[in-house]
């Protein structure tokens, strides 16, 4: 059951706000770091397709970091009211 649980907690996406907020900021220090890696790799090696893999490299890895809901990025839940679904006032 606990397996199923977290198992549908991951499929459902799951972020609570301090999780947006460090998701947030591991984007713009990875593609803030990994820009200045990749134009630094370039000039060096005078090459724009060294700047370009590096670049589309390191986007991809911040994808991979950032876009699924990790259970990082879940640590402080809201709690949430009972629906009031049905009942009548």
């Amino acid at each position: 059951e606990e397996l199923l649980e977290r198992a549908r907690s991951i499929y459902e996406g799951e972020i609570d706000f301090k999780g947006q907020a460090f998701a947030e900021f591991i984007t713009h220090a990875l593609l803030s770091l990994v820009g200045a890696i990749a134009f630094l790799a370039g000039f060096i090696a005078q090459d724009i397709y060294t700047t370009l893999y590096i670049g589309l490299g390191g986007t991809a890895l911040t994808f991979l970091l950032v876009a699924p809901p990790w259970p990082i990025f879940n640590k402080h839940p809201l709690p949430w009211l009972p629906s009031t679904t049905g009942r009548r006032a």
